[in-house]
């Protein structure tokens, strides 16, 4: 039985990957940590773990890896996307994912890691050359721009309550809205939608552009407050 110590601040995406990897009878999830300072102690506590965490807690690298060899751990760092994937390498974690990864290649990684191999993206492009994401160019053409706010916040890991107080309209609203989403983009609950989202690039920019102006208006509008 392989333990498995998840560290990612993204709560959608945290609970993604706990539910792909709770699906192997192999691995076992011992802890889930929001922050940098709950994963170290996790990882003194459960020594001779797989450390599964996001390059986005922004770790001190060098910190973690002389704690990881410390306690006889394994790391495997989920990159964004744009990332280069083999500049982890040099500090010494064995593995290496996008955020876009599939759940069979997350999985083939942790049991690769856990053997004592390593494990880069089999394609480590940039976004740019995903251009020829039909799907994902799609559906961000079917989106509005309010359902594409909703998407955006859906990723940030945002409940109903959050998104209708963002965007001031009210969670029934929000509820038909995500109907309409689910249905342009074939999924079926808010996870789903966020993994979606993830892992088609063209969307997923689309909402981090769309996160960027909301951040920036919120931000003008409190210092218009001030």
């Amino acid at each position: 039985m392989n333990k498995i110590i998840l560290a990612d601040s993204q709560a959608i995406f945290r609970a993604g990957t706990a539910k792909v990897l709770a699906m192997d009878e192999d691995l076992r999830i011992i802890a889930q940590c929001t922050d940098l300072e709950r994963m170290f102690h996790a990882i003194t506590t459960f020594p001779g773990s797989i450390v599964l965490l996001a390059a986005s807690l922004r770790p001190d690298l060098a910190r973690l890896s002389m704690l990881l060899e410390t306690t006889g751990s394994r790391g495997i760092i989920i990159a964004e996307n744009h990332e280069n994937p083999s500049s982890y390498l040099q500090y010494g974690f064995r593995g290496v994912v996008f955020r876009s990864v599939t759940g069979p290649s997350l999985v083939e990684c942790v049991h690769r890691v856990a053997a004592g191999d390593t494990w880069l993206p089999t394609q480590a492009v940039q976004p740019e050359l995903h251009e020829d994401d039909m799907v994902g160019t799609r559906v961000r053409d079917r989106l509005t721009p309010k359902e594409m706010r909703i998407v955006a916040l859906i990723v940030q890991g945002c409940k109903n309550r959050e998104i209708a107080l963002r965007l001031k309209t009210t969670e029934q609203v929000i509820k038909n809205y995500l109907r309409s989403i689910y249905d342009k983009t074939g999924v079926s609950d808010r996870l789903e939608l966020a993994l979606f989202t993830i892992h088609h690039q063209v969307l997923a920019r689309a909402a981090a552009e769309v996160s960027n102006k909301m951040e920036a208006e919120a931000q003008a509008a409190s210092g218009a407050i001030a």
